[in-house]
């Protein structure tokens, strides 16, 4: 069995898929692919926007870590700087503390050789008394023509 297509009910059915697409189109369908349009947009935006920052913060930790160094090599030549200026300074001490130390010392040594001078005269002269005393004991009678002392021999 053959049914005839019903043409009216056709054209009236493809008039109205028409006008739905018409309003389905300006109502739905153009709003939502320049939504997508505008998001897709918005991706691309965001996505160069993020690999600039991206360069951006390379060329700041660049900058930053030649800062750094710069830093760290200028601190490294103060340092070095003031070693030196140190190993100066206590060499300067150590060469003025030695002085000091070689005059002191000439210092007492020459004490010790005044001492040493002085107590050599003293036993010099107290060799002298004493050999005197004791010859004048052996003799029995002063040495020099004087009277003799009011000493024993040690015969008494």
């Amino acid at each position: 069995m053959h049914i005839p297509p019903n043409w009216g009910i056709f054209f009236t059915l493809i008039v109205s898929f028409l006008i739905f697409w018409f309003i389905f189109s300006r109502l739905f369908f153009k709003p939502f692919l320049n939504l997508l349009a505008e998001r897709e947009r918005r991706f691309k935006d965001l996505n160069d926007r993020t690999e600039q920052l991206l360069r951006e913060a390379r060329a700041a930790e660049e900058d930053r870590e030649a800062r750094l160094a710069a830093v760290r090599r200028d601190a490294i030549a103060r340092r070095e700087t003031e070693r030196r200026n140190a190993e100066a300074r206590a060499a300067e001490i150590m060469e003025a503390a030695k002085a000091e130390a070689r005059e002191s010392l000439e210092q007492v040594r020459a004490k010790i050789e005044q001492e040493l001078k002085t107590a050599e005269h003293e036993l010099e002269q107290m060799g002298r008394d004493l050999a005197g005393q004791l010859a004048e004991r052996v003799l029995g009678r002063p040495l020099n023509g004087g009277a003799v002392s009011g000493k024993s021999t040690g015969n008494d």
